[in-house]
């Protein structure tokens, strides 16, 4: 047995599984060859095979005091035309108000240089203090995070690290569809876990792993996005959560949270815990999260920046995945954002995330009051509390292939001849089944152009209703 530190002194522990865990002061967290089992082969030859680049390696030892580094082939900052990058951004406070902020000098050459893989160093400290104020996450648990290029990017990379081709995966369903694509080109066997309002259904799930066959390799994670589920719109409940995380814990399940929508919550309940958080919060051993954040949907979608949270030996093969393809995230991006962060504090972001939910929430309720007016009768919805899309059942008559009937034909030909596009419900079930459902934003749209979508839409219905 390895030894297992616990404030600096060696101790040997185990979860009560024949486990070894390791400790901080306050939270037990999987040791490393607990993770050992769970990654693809990929993986593997990347550690074993495709050393670490002898030189990115090297990077922080350049930050040693008094060290002269002969190492890397880095450009000279002298030959960079850019001598300062300057920007405005409405502030937190008063959106009315805008600040202006300028990167130059040092900050300027760090910025234009190449970086660390996992992100400009100040960046990734400023990054662990919110997933610490948000999620109460402390260092010293056994996790770290990294920067990606957008969330999706990372997403793509922990696939990758954690699933090898033909594996099974468990999938809330429906699903989003951005990641539909991944899991085809690696063969895996989708298993789809069925959702309601509350979030993906632990009884299902339960049942699947119980019922698991004996001969048959386990799922080794479920994929699941929490908050303002694309396309359901569902924000799973405190509870729900519970439920899914201790089958997790009880199957070694790792959880792979998809969370592009976590502040973007307007609902009336209290915000409920991320799974990140619950881990923590439950006690008993950590380490069965990998978190996904995204700044797409709160400061730009364009700007490509997003993060992933999680153990250390997970991160850890994601950054040697980072290291081999496109070395690192763009470093000027990461400081033109940490810039802006750091002026507004988190306190600061938060007022700002408040204001940006509270847009969306207002949103909202437009569609609702037009779904109500222009489809009363017509479709079946569960109102949103968080996110950007709202989910709704077209009142169909039944086909040869659907029960509830299929929106697919109504919405690419004749609701799109009509002048509207929505996206049918089939595109997000990875088996192609047919569904009355229809996935519609609401995002961009002011509020005479919800009402004209909608009417043209309850038109198509009822043209059809009169012909049946």
């Amino acid at each position: 047995m390895p030894e297992l530190t616990k404030l600096g002194n060696p101790v040997d522990s185990t979860d009560g599984k024949g486990q070894n865990v390791e400790h901080s002061s306050n939270v037990a967290f999987h040791a490393e060859e607990f993770y050992a089992p769970y990654f693809s082969k990929l993986a593997k030859v990347e550690k074993h095979e495709r050393k670490p680049s002898p030189i990115r390696s090297l990077y922080p030892l350049e930050k040693r005091p008094g060290m002269i580094s002969l190492l890397a082939g880095k450009p000279n900052p002298a030959s960079f035309p850019l001598t300062s990058v300057s920007f405005t951004a409405r502030s937190p406070e008063d959106s009315n108000v805008e600040g202006t902020y300028t990167i130059t000098g040092a900050a300027l050459d760090q910025a234009l240089q190449y970086s660390d893989t996992a992100g400009l160093p100040q960046f990734v400290d400023w990054l662990t203090g919110l997933q610490e104020k948000f999620h109460g996450r402390q260092k010293g648990e056994g996790w770290r995070l990294s920067v990606g290029s957008g969330s999706q990017d990372v997403l793509y990379k922990a696939f990758h690290v954690l699933v090898n081709d033909g594996d099974p995966i468990l999938i809330e369903s429906p699903v989003y569809a951005g990641v539909i694509p991944i899991f085809q080109s690696l063969h895996c066997e989708l298993i789809e876990i069925p959702t309601d309002a509350d979030g993906i259904s632990a009884d299902a799930l339960r049942q699947t792993m119980n019922n698991w066959p004996a001969n048959k390799p386990k799922p080794k994670v479920l994929y699941t996005v929490p908050y303002g589920c694309n396309p359901t719109g569902m924000t799973a409940s405190l509870e729900r959560r519970k439920e899914v995380l201790r089958i997790a814990r009880a199957y070694n399940i790792i959880i792979l949270e998809d969370d592009p929508y976590y502040y973007l919550y307007f609902g009336a309940r209290s915000r409920p815990a991320s799974f990140f958080a619950l881990e923590a919060q439950l006690g008993g051993t950590v380490g069965n999260v990998l978190r996904f954040d995204s700044f797409s949907k709160i400061l730009s979608a364009g700007i490509r920046l997003g993060m992933v949270s999680g153990p250390e030996p997970i991160i850890r093969a994601i950054d040697m995945h980072t290291m081999t393809s496109n070395l690192q995230v763009s470093s000027l991006t990461q400081a033109i954002i940490h810039a802006l962060l750091t002026s507004w504090g988190y306190d600061g972001f938060k007022q700002h995330t408040e204001r940006v939910s509270e847009l969306y929430r207002a949103k909202r309720d437009v569609f609702e009051n037009a779904m109500k007016k222009h489809l009363g009768g017509l479709a079946d919805w569960v109102m949103p509390e968080a996110g950007m899309f709202f989910w709704f059942k077209l009142r169909l008559p039944s086909s040869e292939n659907a029960e509830d009937g299929d929106s697919e034909a109504l919405v690419r030909t004749k609701a799109f001849e009509n002048g509207v596009l929505a996206l049918p419900g089939t595109i997000f079930l990875p088996n192609g089944t047919k569904t009355a459902y229809v996935r519609a934003s609401f995002s961009l749209l002011e509020e005479d152009q919800v009402n004209e979508a909608l009417r043209r839409l309850g038109e198509v219905l009822r043209n059809g209703q009169q012909k049946r």
